[in-house]
């Protein structure tokens, strides 16, 4: 079966080390990226989550491939509220005239899937905001808005969302590649 794969690419006006850190932040909410935080020590192997700012819902889960701070991140990743099987995203970052360039490349997505368009549309919104969040300090007041609205309804997402229903992803050898 052949693989489809989602990419994406902006520069940032803004140095290497900034995007890099924002894209890798541990320590708070990365609002361009669906308001989540990331949860993991980001070595090859680790396990990976992103999770809602109070830490009840976990929304992707994976595991790190490859770290070259600060140019490149790979991991494996799957929506927890999507059947889809784990596939591979890799954040490139790239010193340009200007700025960087961020690459976005989503691999690994079956030739059957479901909505893709879908998950490349989320891609195409965070590409922007992620831009925006670095050049300005803020994303849109539409993606805050957004955001609120999610917070507001978090209660109706689906149990297998809540942090103690996900399981640790597995390993990096066991996920299979159709």
């Amino acid at each position: 079966m052949s693989e489809r794969e989602l990419l994406h690419s902006i520069v940032i006006a803004a140095p290497i080390d900034a995007v890099w850190a924002e894209l890798t932040r541990l320590d708070g909410r990365q609002r361009a990226m669906m308001d989540t935080v990331l949860d993991s020590t980001l070595e090859p192997g680790a396990p990976l989550y992103y999770k809602s700012p109070d830490g009840r819902r976990v929304f992707i889960v994976g595991r790190v491939i490859e770290v070259d701070a600060p140019r490149l991140l790979s991991h494996t990743q799957r929506v927890t509220t999507r059947d889809d099987p784990f596939t591979v995203v890799t954040w490139t970052l790239e010193e340009v005239e200007g700025g960087t360039r961020v690459t976005m490349r989503h691999t690994g997505w079956p030739e059957d899937t479901k909505k893709l368009h879908q998950v490349d549309g989320t891609w195409a919104s965070i590409m922007p905001e992620l831009k925006r969040q670095l050049e300005t300090g803020q994303i849109s007041r539409g993606m805050r808005a957004r955001y609120r609205m999610y917070s507001w309804f978090m209660w109706a997402m689906p149990a297998k969302t809540k942090t103690e229903n996900v399981p640790e992803p597995p390993e990096l050898g066991q996920i299979s590649r159709t």
